[in-house]
């Protein structure tokens, strides 16, 4: 899927990685960017078209879709990240604010664009992932549990959409320097890093990109033995 003259959609655009998506995408060319955000007047970001979008809202999704009926690649980023496990007091309410937002969101994203990019010769599709998908520790835990449903959407998309012509690819990376892991000690890579290679894969074809050393470790080490999502 090239991207020069391209018609890309990214929510989550108007910071982190959305607006490194966004830079990354007019700078490769693409004919027009539409930068989705809650509130479009934070993207601030010459060159692109501002949208107004909940990803949890369907009518504000259904709008979108309507009103980006030339995109050619579909970049579902938006996301929202907290800290805490499964027997925390809050665990079941910042489980359904995960899910709605990083799994519900993204399935809505898919339903209301697939008749858009086939329309237009099926282009791509991108979900933004997480080594969470494939472990989980208790810092994390319900982050963790909505991007592996994410994974598992990313996964039964590809099918679904395949006869159509459009490549799905699912991006999977360790922490990235955004506001999501702002607090959090750990080795981090910019959002430019993970970008480039997030979207060298999407011109490539590729359906699965590991945009950093832990995701290739922790994919690596799904088959050791013991599986790396059963060590402490």
């Amino acid at each position: 899927m090239e991207l020069k003259n391209a018609v890309v959609f990214i929510t989550g655009a108007n910071r982190g990685l959305g607006l490194a998506f966004a830079r990354e995408a007019l700078a490769r060319g693409a004919r027009k960017v539409y930068a989705a955000a809650r509130d479009p007047s934070t993207v601030r970001l010459a060159g692109v078209e501002p949208v107004k979008l909940d990803v949890t809202r369907p009518d504000e999704v259904a709008a979108a879709a309507a009103r980006a009926g030339d995109a050619t690649v579909l970049i579902n980023n938006a996301g929202i990240a907290a800290t805490g496990g499964f027997l925390a007091p809050d665990s079941a309410d910042s489980a359904r604010r995960h899910l709605e937002t990083n799994l519900i969101g993204p399935l809505l994203m898919a339903q209301a664009f697939a008749p858009v990019l086939a329309a237009n010769g099926g282009g791509a599709l991108l979900n933004v992932l997480s080594i969470a998908s494939w472990i989980n520790r208790p810092l994390l835990g319900v982050y963790g549990m909505s991007k592996s449903a994410a994974w598992a959407l990313t996964n039964g998309l590809r099918h679904e959409l395949r006869d159509q012509g459009t490549q799905v690819l699912g991006l999977h990376m360790g922490f990235v320097d955004t506001d999501l892991t702002r607090g959090i000690e750990a080795p981090k890579s910019t959002p430019e890093a993970i970008v480039r290679q997030a979207l060298d894969a999407l011109e490539a074809g590729d359906e699965e990109v590991l945009a950093d050393d832990a995701s290739r470790q922790v994919k690596q080490g799904l088959s050791a033995r013991p599986p790396i999502y059963l060590q402490a």
